[in-house]
């Protein structure tokens, strides 16, 4: 729910402090079609626009975000499709990333899922990370959606590394017959089926299916 009245927000970082002057709606208002390359017709309308927190003591490096929440949802979702293609944007000399708004509970939830990406890679499985926090993976084929990062754990250390060595396809070179040992009880090869990864284990499914 927190993440639902949040969808129309978007965050802005790394803009310096007091750049946007008085009037941040103005000045964001200015700088997005600038800097997404969009043509907002209507204009951009926000609802509200501010500084994230207190300003930071001393000589800070670090700016503060900004958070707008905008009048329209379309505008919410083609400035955060432009920052996901060719973001993080540029602003004098600075990289301005543009993200969404999401809850402290779903932003822990993806940090959680993009510490897997070394093991996704050692693995060969390829993998997206979708909004709010789904993490997609896919491996010969076989694909599966992940909401839970520890139910992505469990999913990747099911994979033995005997297994994987022994994965291959029926048009694949014979080594040996190793394969044959992981079949299903009673099942024998035939031209039509190949092997595929399903929750760490080998099954056995035929082509037309």
């Amino acid at each position: 729910m927190e993440d639902r009245s949040r969808r129309d927000n978007i965050r802005l970082h790394g803009i310096p402090e007091n750049e946007e002057g008085v009037d941040v709606q103005s000045f964001l208002r200015s700088i997005l079609p600038k800097l997404t390359s969009l043509d907002f017709d209507p204009p951009i309308e926000f609802q509200r626009a501010h500084r994230v927190g207190p300003k930071r003591p001393g000589n800070s490096s670090r700016p503060r975000s900004i958070i707008a929440c905008l009048l329209r949802h379309n505008q919410t979702r083609q400035i955060l499709q432009a920052a996901r293609k060719h973001g993080p944007f540029q602003l004098d000399q600075y990289d301005i990333p543009i993200t969404a708004d999401y809850s402290k509970e779903t932003n822990d939830r993806r940090k959680a899922f993009l510490a897997l990406r070394p093991r996704l890679r050692q693995l060969e499985i390829k993998y997206g990370l979708f909004d709010p926090a789904r993490m997609w993976v896919t491996k010969n084929g076989v694909s599966k959606d992940f909401y839970n990062p520890e139910e992505l754990q469990l999913f990747l250390d099911s994979f033995q590394p005997q297994s994987m060595d022994s994965t291959s396809t029926s048009g694949s070179h014979d080594n040996g017959g190793d394969n044959e040992g992981n079949l299903p009880p009673g099942q024998e090869k035939t031209d039509t089926a190949q092997l595929v990864w399903v929750l760490g284990e080998i099954r056995y499914i035929d082509d037309v299916l």
